[in-house]
């Protein structure tokens, strides 16, 4: 029998199960003992939001194992996940859990510890406990808030707790019970996180609580660790020591709506202001570059890129007539003038192919594409994309070459159907790795080819011509699916003091799923049909632009 007792009432379940005593001891201290920091709720008890208190605090500790070497029960979660949007209550949700576990838990000698990045972050979560210590009636006659090292220390079980900086070599001989990890996204690597996690080891009931924001795909660690607590999510026997609390809105979701967004702000209508997010919304749509902030802080979606270049929900308003069928698109184009633009990756990558056909068939240009990605790396793409890549095959989308490396016949092969379908004017390229194939393409295809260097001088005319044509509504992309999500992946650089002057940004492909080259392609092409589509035909020649 478990037998914890607490105000009256004791545990006499058995097995694995939510002992009541230990949730409402929990509970307790939090509305008895704590109390709030901040504006208008300040010393008054920190009542817990239906969501605190049964989504976290009570599971979180109130979930209890039989432990056969301690021979009693103890709490079956000893790392919990919290990911929610910004400005949703964390820091005094944290400030909560390290008092608990410095005072409330009971435990001689407890060594608690504040972790993050640096000491600086770390401390702000101190600086609430701080705050809360001075505020609580019981706390401030119990614990020594030693601020200047950043320290509170409870004498009477020589326990304390303590911000440490983000050097993980330097903490591998601390013994926590305890670690409160915030703003996880912002961890270079995982070496601190595993230097306090193992030291954990010889602690009947440590508990370590992370808890973050969504990051972007340059958080390789705190990525790493949200795609793995989204499994144990969807299956908890996975790792049934891991408490995951993670609230979202979903990638496909429309971001704007007002609905949705309580799914990433559980504190929305309660202590977090309704009108504050409809004011950010409105900017954020209307300024593409804050779109990015807004669904990665208040969306709490995991972002593709730190600077976000394309309006989709621009994108999504030239989508001209769509449709399912990319032999459909080419054939109502058949016979008309094209200027083509090819970004030809790597033998293990995607390939992309666009024509651009000024006289499309909304009444203005269709841009129309092509992709190859070599079967060995369909795997890879497709663990890390939800299995769009293999969906896309079967669609007609993309053409699938077999084994490891891209069968360049195969491309050579489809430009010289588009060749024969189209009227290609020219072909601007990839100077770096599309010369090696130029020959066999332009003999293929009857096109001259005109090398691009994918330097800022070289990209920002096509780029340009891209996102104006966008906000004029003056182009088509039929709805093709990885064009949409190459545009919505994408993130553009900027040289230092010149604004004027952009190239995307290409993620890293052996560490990512993410791709863009459907964005270089589009950009070549408009960029052949801007400088060239009006003008007469010439005899073949080569000119680089950079």
């Amino acid at each position: 029998m478990c037998g914890r007792t607490f105000d009256g009432r004791t545990c006499r379940k058995r097995g694995s199960h939510l002992c009541v005593p230990r949730a409402d001891h929990a509970q307790a201290f939090a509305e008895e003992i704590c109390v709030h920091t901040k504006d208008r709720w300040a010393r008054r008890p920190f009542i817990l939001a239906e969501w605190q208190r049964e989504e976290i605090v009570r599971p979180l500790f109130g979930e209890v194992r039989w432990d056969d070497e301690a021979a009693h029960y103890v709490r079956r979660y000893r790392i919990a996940w919290i990911e929610i949007a910004r400005k949703n209550g964390k820091s005094e949700l944290l400030a909560f859990v390290a008092l608990y576990l410095l005072v409330g838990d009971g435990v001689e000698g407890a060594e608690i510890y504040g972790a993050a990045k640096d000491r600086a972050q770390a401390a702000k979560v101190f600086d609430v406990e701080a705050r809360m210590v001075a505020l609580s009636p019981v706390l401030s006659k119990r614990l020594v808030v030693k601020d200047h090292v950043k320290r509170i220390v409870d004498e009477k079980t020589s326990s304390f707790y303590e911000v440490i900086a983000a050097d993980a070599t330097g903490n591998l001989g601390h013994n926590p019970s305890g670690v409160i990890f915030d703003e996880v996204l912002t961890q270079p690597d995982g070496r601190l996180w595993d230097a306090l996690r193992t030291g954990m080891g010889t602690r009947a009931e440590p508990l370590m609580v992370a808890a973050t924001t969504a990051g972007d795909t340059g958080s390789a660690f705190a990525k790493a660790e949200h795609d793995e607590c989204l499994k144990i999510q969807a299956d908890p026997a996975r790792a049934p020591h891991r408490f995951v609390y993670i609230r979202a809105l979903s990638r496909d979701a429309d971001p704007f709506d007002e609905s949705l967004w309580h799914l990433a702000n559980p504190a929305l209508g309660d202590f977090l202001s309704v009108q504050s997010l409809r004011d950010e919304a409105l900017e954020a749509r209307n300024d593409p570059s804050k779109e990015n902030s807004w669904r990665q802080f208040r969306c709490n979606q995991w972002v593709g890129q730190s600077h976000r270049w394309m309006p989709m929900h621009l994108y999504a308003l030239c989508v001209g007539t769509a449709t399912d069928s990319a032999r459909w698109l080419r054939e109502q184009h058949a016979r008309k003038p094209a200027w083509g633009g090819l970004d030809l990756a790597s033998k293990m990558d995607l390939t992309a192919w666009c024509v651009a056909v000024p006289d499309g068939i909304d009444g203005h240009p269709s841009l129309l594409w092509r992709f190859w990605l070599p079967e060995g790396a369909l795997a890879f793409l497709d663990e890390r994309n939800e299995g769009k890549f293999s969906r896309w095959v079967e669609q007609g989308w993309l053409r699938v070459t077999d084994g490891d490396v891209i069968d360049y016949e195969s491309i050579y092969d489809d430009l010289a159907e588009d060749g024969a379908l189209l009227r290609i004017a020219d072909i601007s390229y990839d100077e770096w790795s599309g010369e090696p194939a130029r020959e066999r393409i332009q003999k293929r295809t009857g096109a001259p080819m005109y090398p691009v260097q994918q330097t800022y001088r070289g990209m920002t005319p096509g780029m340009t011509e891209i996102m104006a044509r966008t906000k004029a509504r003056t182009w088509s992309h039929h709805g093709n699916p990885i064009a949409s999500w190459c545009f919505d992946n994408v993130e553009v650089l900027h040289p230092p003091g010149d604004p004027d002057l952009l190239r995307p940004s290409k993620p890293e492909r052996g560490k990512v799923g993410l791709r863009i080259d459907a964005v270089p392609a589009a950009s070549m092409a408009l960029a052949g049909l801007a400088l060239r589509g009006t003008k007469a035909k010439k005899p073949n020649r080569m000119m680089v632009l950079g």
